[in-house]
């Protein structure tokens, strides 16, 4: 059985899919960096805040001073298109892995699933080799292959297989299945052109609600089975197409039509983008056991992070942990409301906080939403407050209420805990955080 997977894993493919994809991927990729320069975000999450929230466990990366991120997104765009062209693709393609990579992890306040797909991409697409075909690399080296294992095409498709099925599972929560947050997220779209009208509609909501578990849990199956693979790819491009137009998630939508394409023939790519069609000559590929180990150990580790939540306490959906690159897609909306006071212990004197002297309005909402957030604060509050010559202060967040979707408001981190001492649990439960009523 071992033996038969495993050549299966190696066998030789038409690596017309593969070199497609790069060719996309840098595109789109290049897209997202200009844009987010075009569009203000870069200014608006990197720029304009004076204090910033990373990942927890790398909270020592922040953003380039002044306007240095201007200039990190311009040189990742350019490794995008270099990535397009396969121009230095080694070199390239590692360029924007680590800047991606390092643009997700900085910040957190425009968190979205496509950002964290984005990451898997960039390092997988960085230890593979699409660049040896229809690129610069090629035609200035002279040399040019026309297959690759079959382990590359296999990767993209387990990935969108893990993907969607977890975005179907954790659809089948109150929060979805009520379409509290779709109409909550429709009821201001009224006006959206053609559309809007029937955005509002109570039906339309509800096919949209109960149409998204199916479209998640079916479309991948769909797209292997050859009798519907057509009709499952027209669906995947009018359920994207609606969702970049309704939810404006940047890339994302696109890059899950090109992705699709490995769900095809690698001969039928061949034919319907490429003028040639040269006879398949394979060449030796490596089959050491160990690529194939990496990636069975790779797709456990992506099974298992969007089951951590099971064995911490808890309801994720109140308290957020073991949400995150766990592809819980657009299932929530969170309102947080509180008072954060400093206590200094040595005078007794308490100091109630201005959030908008520190955060700018998107900082203010993630921080009395989300416990990782309001932590994080605590901390920027306990440096500092330590250097107005508070040796040791207690940061304390008031009234903390937070509500789900259309939910009531309940509380939600313990007024009593000092969030300045306290420390983060990354893989279990904070304590202070109060259960849901």
């Amino acid at each position: 059985m071992l033996a038969k997977f495993r050549t299966e894993f190696f066998r030789p493919i038409d690596n017309s899919q593969i070199v497609l994809f790069r060719i996309l991927f840098g595109l789109l990729m290049a897209t997202e960096s200009f844009g987010a320069i075009g569009t203000g975000w870069v200014k608006k999450v990197f720029i304009d805040p004076e204090h910033h929230f990373p990942f927890i466990w790398v909270d020592w990366l922040h953003p380039l001073p002044g306007d240095g991120m201007y200039y990190y997104f311009v040189v990742m765009g350019i490794a995008s298109l270099m990535v397009a062209a396969g121009y230095q693709y080694r070199w390239s393609s590692l360029a924007l892995a680590l800047l991606w990579t390092g643009c997700y992890f900085m910040q957190k306040s425009s968190y979205n699933n496509h950002y964290y797909l984005a990451v898997l991409l960039c390092w997988f697409m960085a230890l593979i080799n699409p660049h040896q075909r229809k690129s610069l690399d090629s035609r200035l080296s002279g040399i040019t292959r026309y297959d690759a294992p079959n382990w590359y095409r296999l990767f993209f498709i387990v990935q969108l297989f893990v993907v969607f099925s977890y975005a179907a599972v954790a659809k089948f929560s109150d929060s979805w299945i009520s379409g509290d947050f779709i109409t909550m997220k429709f009821a201001s779209k009224g006006d959206y052109f053609l559309i809007g009208p029937l955005l509002i509609k109570p039906w339309f909501q509800a096919f949209v609600t109960y149409s998204g578990i199916l479209f998640d849990a079916l479309i991948c199956p769909l797209l292997l089975w050859k009798r519907t693979r057509k009709m499952a790819f027209v669906g995947l491009i009018s359920f994207n197409l609606f969702n970049s137009a309704v939810f404006q998630i940047g890339i994302f939508p696109y890059m899950v039509v090109a992705l699709a394409i490995f769900f095809f023939d690698p001969k039928q790519i061949q034919t319907t983008f490429f003028a040639t069609s040269p006879t398949l000559k394979t060449q030796s590929h490596q089959s050491n056991r160990w690529i194939m180990y990496c990636f069975v150990g790779y797709f456990l580790w992506q099974i298992y992070l969007p089951l951590r939540h099971h064995h911490i306490p808890g309801d994720v959906l109140w308290t957020e942990e073991g949400h995150r690159l766990s592809w819980r897609m657009m299932l929530r909306s969170r309102y947080g409301q509180g008072l954060f006071q400093v206590h200094d212990p040595d005078t007794g004197k308490n100091y109630s906080i201005r959030q908008r002297d520190y955060l700018s309005t998107k900082q203010r909402y993630s921080v009395s939403a989300f416990p990782d957030f309001a932590w994080q604060f605590a901390q920027i509050l306990k440096a500092d407050y330590q250097t107005k010559g508070i040796a040791h202060p207690e940061v304390y967040f008031i009234g903390s209420k937070v509500r789900i979707n259309r939910g009531e408001y309940a509380p939600f981190i313990d007024p009593t805990v000092d969030l300045a001492q306290a420390k983060w649990n990354y893989w279990g439960h904070n304590e202070w955080i109060l259960p849901k009523n």
